[in-house]
């Protein structure tokens, strides 16, 4: 069998690698991160198969200005990065029609309805079933006509797989520690989460190295070779993209046109002593922010800041996390660790999982946005059908990286991430 050479180990990298080395492949995953950084590992958990609407919509536009992280809301257009997020927001406006936003509805709704069940397949295949959680999780509103708006707007969402219920009275009462009554709250069942994200990276890893695959820890230069890719100073026969962020650079010196930009997330967490250990991820609708508890620490997650990602972290964004924990009254004490990580955002919302039509050994699956840990799993059993030229489950063509057109062709001598 082929030898594949990964380029990028987080969560969707790591899965496609398991599933490629259980079909028979050599595989090399290449990843210079070891601290585990990376937004694979920082991210709120959370399992998210009601997310089956893109957030390039109508009604995401219209929202925009009481969503600014200027008046209170979880989006951040830094004027220093505007250079950035200004023509990824044409692009995002023009994705956001009508018709467009329904056939990316389309796009994602089986790919979705597959996330749970690979998830299952994953933790099984890994013998750690404990790591996925399928409780659910719960949205909360601050006050009564924030509740009935939150409602109606979830009445009229497409949601996939998942189920939503008002909340029971225990459920209200297990919230009893929050420093003023919810003004409402509803749960959903069929959603789920990780119960480590640290764990989940070493045991991919472990999984990986036992099947005789590779983790270099070095970063990937990429050159042609006539109509083939080549990684610099390794031997391998075909080359997988699945860098996240870093994956736009990798491919545009090679011709491909990929408009991504860095969704910027913020995170603070803590030592878990005082939250309930068996409480789902918890949705503070009102304030943009998922709290989630981990196997040893609790996790305040928010924001959507389009830019660099490698420009300064905002620390506005980790002190708004923590005045919002506070004022909630919830049980979760400093110090706090902070974290800033790049969700891989294309403008449509839509992932890039597909084979080049100009390099015959190239092969993509990145830009999954606030997808990533979810879709990880489903994407790499599309990906491991899909260079073994069989029919993947779900039909590739919405996501084929095409769709943005093509760059002109310049020579370059390799690129690295």
């Amino acid at each position: 069998m082929k030898t594949i050479g990964i380029v990028g180990g987080g969560v969707v990298g790591l899965s496609c690698a398991v599933a490629l080395l259980d079909r028979g492949h050599g595989v090399n995953v290449f990843d210079p991160d070891a601290d585990y950084n990376a937004a694979s590992w920082g991210n709120a958990g959370h399992i998210a198969v009601e997310q089956v609407e893109p957030l390039a919509s109508p009604a995401a536009l219209r929202s925009v200005p009481k969503r600014v992280f200027s008046v209170g809301g979880a989006l951040g257009l830094p004027l220093s990065m505007a250079g950035r997020w200004l023509p990824f927001a044409a692009r995002l406006i023009a994705a956001s029609t009508p018709a467009r936003f329904a056939a990316g509805t389309a796009a994602l709704t089986p790919l979705l309805a597959g996330a749970m069940p690979a998830w299952r397949d994953l933790v099984e295949t890994l013998g750690a079933r404990d790591l996925l959680r399928e409780d659910g999780h719960i949205v909360v509103w601050d006050t009564p006509t924030s509740a009935q708006i939150g409602r109606k707007r979830w009445s009229r969402t497409a949601i996939g797989t998942a189920r939503i219920a008002d909340a029971d009275p225990a459920l209200l009462r297990r919230l009893g520690f929050l420093a003023d009554p919810v003004g409402g709250a509803i749960r959903f069942s069929g959603s789920g989460q990780i119960a480590d994200l640290r764990r989940l990276a070493t045991t991919l890893e472990a999984s990986v190295e036992a099947r005789g695959g590779r983790i270099v820890r070095q970063a990937a230069a990429l050159a042609e070779d006539g109509d083939r890719i080549v990684i610099v100073g390794h031997d391998v026969d075909r080359v997988l993209v699945t860098a996240g962020v870093r994956s736009r650079t990798l491919l545009e010196p090679l011709g491909y046109r990929v408009p991504m930009i860095a969704e910027r997330g913020y995170h603070i967490r803590a030592r878990a002593d005082g939250w309930p250990a068996d409480l789902p991820p918890l949705v503070f609708e009102d304030r943009s922010m998922i709290v989630t508890r981990y196997a040893d620490c609790v996790q305040a997650a928010s924001f959507v800041e389009l830019g660099d990602p490698d420009g300064p972290p905002d620390p506005r964004k980790w002190d708004r996390l923590e005045h919002h924990v506070r004022t909630l009254g919830l049980p979760i004490e400093g110090p706090f660790e902070r974290w800033m990580g790049a969700r891989p955002t294309l403008p449509d919302y839509l992932p890039a999982i597909g084979r080049s039509t100009r390099h015959a050994n190239l092969a993509y699956a990145f830009g999954h946005q606030h997808l990533g840990l979810t879709l990880a799993p489903v994407t790499a059993t599309l990906v491991a059908a899909m260079l073994a030229d069989e029919t993947p489950a779900v039909p590739l063509a919405p996501f084929d990286l095409d769709r943005f057109g093509k760059k002109a062709r310049f020579s370059q001598k390799g690129h690295h991430a």
